[in-house]
């Protein structure tokens, strides 16, 4: 019972976003807010990118990264979490696998960031997901607004540029207005991104979604300023050399919740993804040696990430 919306503690939990927006308009004016901010191209130098169905949390004295963000949100939800005092953040790309878990460790991970900051609050940004024709992001919403509410701390929504909030109509279709958000660490500053490169290990990390593996995972150790990855297990995937006999126009059809609106990458990276799930079809003992974690290290000439080699 402490989801503070518009300041107020609320009894209740909002019933879906139609009723967040109508009882508190302010949301309305600060999605539009997010919405009139150019989008950014955002390069590998300073980026930690967090993939669907992962987490990761950064204080802003890191000095491995600048920005931290996610893309490709159609029918999925960003979800910022930030102590105001400390300026800690932690970001999530959920799809509706492991919320509860992963709402607990975002406001777990931040607290433990903010320590030492008695001053500050904990608010929450949601950002992502659209109208739908099925109401899979309608459902994500609710889904993590449940969890929210049911956590003991109190914790103040103070941006929700989901649903309608975040549809444009073209040619009878409902798209996605903004797919991807960027946080600047040092400010808190949010903005639409798009992040041409994801970072290392994308289609170890991608195949989770495709073998169900329902974790969503914390990707960076702050105490050592690394990127880690795993270890993970997930099942053989059946059938994985008739989907990549498929077209992308089938790829698209039956692999995505959202096939109109996709960007024009999915169908590619899906491929490389299945591909990767056909020549590793069990991590644990082909990838994940010894069960160690992939550990990546910021180069300092670059910017970028890079493997730690034991």
């Amino acid at each position: 019972m402490v989801l503070v919306l518009n300041g107020v503690i609320q009894d209740e939990r909002p019933i879906n976003t139609h009723a967040l927006f109508l009882e508190h308009p302010v949301y309305r004016e600060t999605a539009t807010q997010l919405l009139s901010i150019p989008t950014k191209t955002v390069g590998a130098p300073g980026l930690l990118y967090v993939c669907q169905r992962e987490m990761a949390a950064v204080a802003p004295h890191d000095r491995n990264v600048n920005i931290i963000g996610s893309d490709d949100a159609t029918t999925c939800i960003i979800v910022v979490v930030r102590h105001s005092g400390s300026g800690a953040i932690a970001l999530a790309h959920l799809d509706g696998n492991g919320t509860d878990e992963a709402v607990s460790a975002m406001v777990a991970r931040v607290q433990e960031l903010a320590f030492g900051y008695p001053e500050g609050r904990i608010e929450l940004q949601l950002i992502g997901g659209f109208s739908d024709p099925q109401g899979y992001a309608e459902d994500l919403f609710s889904n993590i607004m449940q969890s929210f509410h049911k956590h003991p701390l109190e914790i103040d929504l103070t941006q929700s540029c989901v649903g309608e909030l975040n549809t444009i109509v073209r040619e009878e279709i409902n798209w996605p207005i903004i797919y991807g958000v960027g946080v600047n660490i040092k400010t808190g500053e949010i903005f639409p991104a798009t992040f041409p490169d994801k970072g290392p290990d994308l289609q170890l990390r991608m195949a989770r979604h495709f073998t169900g593996s329902h974790q969503v995972l914390d990707i960076y150790d702050s105490a050592v300023g690394m990127l880690r990855i795993g270890p993970f297990n997930y099942d053989p995937l059946r059938g994985v050399d008739l989907w990549l006999a498929q077209s992308d126009e089938f790829i698209l059809k039956h692999l995505s919740t959202s096939p109109d609106v996709e960007p024009p990458h999915f169908a590619m990276q899906v491929r490389a993804t299945l591909r990767y799930i056909q020549d590793n079809q069990f991590p644990a003992v082909t990838v994940f040696r010894n069960n160690n974690p992939h550990y990546f290290r910021r180069d300092e000439t670059t910017g970028c990430w890079s493997p730690v080699r034991y």
